[in-house]
């Protein structure tokens, strides 16, 4: 079939699209930038690049014309030194654009990313799709009003599917890089008690659930969250991530409140000249706000089951990290294996 991919030049968008066209699909991607390193990759994977932002109403109807499957993936994530509108006029605009031209071509199906930071911190383990919402950072808040808009375009009668996600992680993916390399070389600072829990979910698994939503006769009309199985504390998380590096976990937890006020103090100081500061207080809730969550939905409703453990997932990351020369070289996989069995 022939689907637009929108957000394909980022990680979780482009492992998708180049997935749709392994399997024989015709893809289409809306990017800013043909140009752009990422684009010219997805060019490489036969992949059609339209030129365009999901914030342009044109754009958007140009790239899903002819389309018979919409995998709505563009978002602004917690990137530092955005304002407030722009944020919206991403992840909830940018869903009004996509509606728009959906109904406008009559495409089959729509699938819109969400995220299961909607819920925020939650209070009841595991959390589930109809558990509250909670969200708390504007990024949460937008992506909330981009779901919230898309539901109604459903219950209107848009064939659409909602997935959220839980932390996306895997080969590829930069955003947990700091930890990874923080922890190899011993200096990653844990503030909190370590017990707050954290859900993730491995790229290869996250892929084969979006396509799910996206091809899944009984899917239409549904809301998944997309997840690994099991969460982990953050204290178990980061000593996974240290036998993988063949790190140091730390010994110490240091308290939240002087953090959060050295964070409050940056915004503070570095919003009113349109910096970024170096420190935000949406990275450090990472260390409080607890994401704990069931993938059963989505297992009953779609097939979806996840392969990859977190421990072989965090394996595999360091290793593909170590190789692109982003840390240092991590154990083997028979030093790894080995440490796993003693631990059993």
């Amino acid at each position: 079939m022939k689907v637009l991919v929108t957000g394909a030049t980022g990680f979780a968008g482009g492992a998708l699209a180049k997935e749709h066209a392994r399997r024989g699909d015709e893809v289409v991607a809306l990017v800013r930038d043909p140009e752009g390193g990422n684009a010219k990759g997805l060019a490489a994977a036969g992949i059609r690049l339209v030129k365009g932002d999901i914030r342009e109403s044109d754009a958007v109807m140009q790239a899903a014309e002819g389309v018979e499957l919409i995998q709505h993936i563009a978002a602004v994530y917690r990137t530092a030194g955005h304002t407030d509108d722009y944020y919206h006029a991403v992840n909830d605009g940018g869903v009004a654009n996509v509606i728009e031209a959906a109904q406008r071509h009559g495409v089959g199906r729509v699938v819109h990313c969400s995220t299961i930071g909607v819920h925020g911190h939650v209070k009841e383990v595991p959390a589930h799709e109809d558990s509250p919402f909670n969200a708390g950072d504007i990024y949460q808040r937008s992506k909330l009003a981009g779901e919230n808009r898309f539901r109604a375009a459903v219950e209107a009668g848009l064939r659409g599917v909602i997935f959220r996600p839980a932390a996306i992680y895997g080969p590829g993916d930069l955003r947990l890089l700091k930890i990874f390399r923080g922890v190899q070389r011993g200096r990653f600072p844990m503030f909190g008690n370590g017990q707050t829990t954290y859900q993730l979910v491995y790229i290869d698994d996250l892929v084969d659930g979006i396509i799910r939503c996206g091809t899944h006769p009984d899917a239409v009309g549904q809301t998944f969250i997309l997840c690994g199985d099991g969460w982990i504390t953050l204290d178990d998380f980061v000593g996974l991530v240290a036998e993988a590096t063949g790190g140091r976990a730390p010994r110490v937890h240091w308290p939240m409140w002087p953090l959060l006020t050295a964070a409050r103090a940056c915004e503070l100081v570095c919003k009113p000249f349109g910096i970024a500061p170096p420190l935000h207080v949406r990275r450090c809730e990472f260390y409080v706000k607890s994401r704990a969550f069931s993938n059963e939905r989505a297992r009953n409703g779609l097939g979806f089951a996840p392969q990859v453990s977190m421990r072989e997932g965090v394996y595999r990351t360091a290793a593909w990290y170590a190789e692109q020369g982003l840390v240092s070289p991590v154990p083997s996989r028979a030093e790894f294996d080995a440490g796993a069995a003693e631990s059993a």
